[in-house]
C-alpha cells in the first residue's frame, strides 16, 4: 500500500479519500476545515497540519479543490516544494485547461510527472468509489495513476495530453446540463398536456428521448430511481457547480471560436436559477423555476 497526500475533503474528496483509506492506503489529509478533517480522520485517514506536511514522504499527491486559483496556490506554495519528486501527482479539481496545462508545465520543470483528472459522478459516486475519471498527461502518467484513481472509480479513461481530461469534463458537463434543461422542459410540458408524469417517463425512458438526465437523475420526484428531486432536490450535484462548469465551456468556447448556442442558453438559465438564491440546490431542481413554481 502507498503513502498518499489527499488534500481537499469537500463534499467530493471527503468521500474520495475515504475510499483511498478503506483500500489500506496510508492516507494523510488536509483541509482548511477542521470539521472535514474530522471527518476524514473518522474514515481512517491521518489528518495533516498543512498541505506540504501532507505531501512529505508520499507516493501520490490528490488534490480535489473548488477553482483554478486554489490548484495553482496549492501546487505552487506547497505540494511542487514539499512532495518527493518520485510522487504523481494528480489533480481531480474541475478547472480551466490552460490552468491545467499551466500546472503541469511547472510541475515538470521541477521533475515531476502530473495528470489532470477531473470526475464525473457526484457526492453519492464520490462516497461509493463509482467515479468516472477523465485524465489527462502523458502515457507513463496515466500508468503510474491509474492504480490510486481505479480504488475511487468506476471508470478510468485515458483522455489524452495534459488538459485534455479537463476538456472532456468540460464538453461533457456542458450536455449534461443543456440535457438536464430540455429533460425538465419536457416534463413540464407533459404536465401541462395531461400526461400522466410516471407514464410519460415509461414511455421517453425507452424512446429515442431517453437521456442520462431522465433514466438516471430523473427531475420528478417519485419517478424513476431515487434522486434528488425525491429529497426536495437537496444532495447531489449543485446548482452552483454546474454553473462553474457551464462557464469554464463557455470560456473555452469563446477561446476557439467553437459554436455553442445550446451550452450558453444553458448557462444563462442556470445563472438565473442561482441569482434566485439556489446555488446549493440540486442542479435538476431548475425544472421549478421552468414550471413558474418559488425556488425558494
Amino acid at each position: 500500500m502507498a503513502r498518499i497526500a489527499f488534500i481537499g475533503l469537500g463534499n467530493m474528496g471527503g468521500g474520495m479519500a475515504a475510499n483511498l483509506a478503506k483500500a489500506g492506503h496510508d492516507v494523510r489529509a488536509f483541509d482548511l476545515s477542521a470539521e472535514a478533517l474530522a471527518r476524514a480522520k473518522a474514515a481512517g485517514c491521518l489528518p495533516a497540519d498543512s498541505a506540504a506536511a501532507a505531501c512529505e514522504d508520499a507516493e501520490a499527491v490528490v488534490t480535489m479543490l473548488p477553482a483554478g486559483r486554489h490548484v495553482e496556490s496549492v501546487y505552487d506554495e506547497s505540494v511542487l516544494d514539499a512532495a518527493p519528486r518520485a510522487a504523481i501527482l494528480i489533480d481531480c479539481s474541475t478547472i480551466p485547461v490552460a490552468t491545467a496545462r499551466a500546472v503541469a508545465d511547472r510541475a515538470a520543470a521541477k521533475g515531476f510527472t502530473m495528470v489532470d483528472a477531473p470526475v464525473s459522478g457526484g457526492i453519492a459516486a464520490a462516497n461509493a468509489g463509482s467515479l468516472t475519471f477523465m485524465v489527462g498527461g502523458s502515457a507513463e502518467g496515466f500508468s503510474r495513476a491509474e492504480p490510486f484513481l481505479e480504488v475511487m472509480g468506476k471508470a478510468v479513461i485515458h483522455a489524452g495530453s495534459p488538459g485534455a481530461g479537463q476538456a472532456a469534463k468540460i464538453c461533457n458537463n456542458m450536455l449534461l446540463g443543456a440535457t438536464m434543461v430540455a429533460t425538465c422542459e419536457s416534463f413540464a410540458l407533459a404536465e401541462k398536456l395531461g400526461l400522466d408524469l410516471q407514464t410519460y417517463y415509461d414511455i421517453a425512458s425507452q424512446a429515442s428521448g431517453q437521456s442520462w438526465s431522465m433514466t438516471s437523475y430523473c427531475p420528478v420526484p417519485g419517478v424513476g430511481p431515487e434522486t434528488p428531486a425525491d429529497r426536495d432536490y437537496q444532495g447531489g450535484f449543485a446548482a452552483a457547480l454546474m454553473l462553474k462548469d457551464l462557464r469554464l465551456a463557455m470560456d473555452a468556447a469563446a477561446g476557439t471560436a467553437a459554436d455553442t448556442p445550446m451550452g450558453a442558453r444553458a448557462a444563462e438559465l442556470y445563472q438565473r436559477f442561482v441569482d434566485e438564491g439556489n446555488a446549493a440546490t440540486d442542479f435538476s431542481g431548475i425544472i421549478r423555476m421552468l414550471k413558474g413554481q418559488s425556488t425558494v
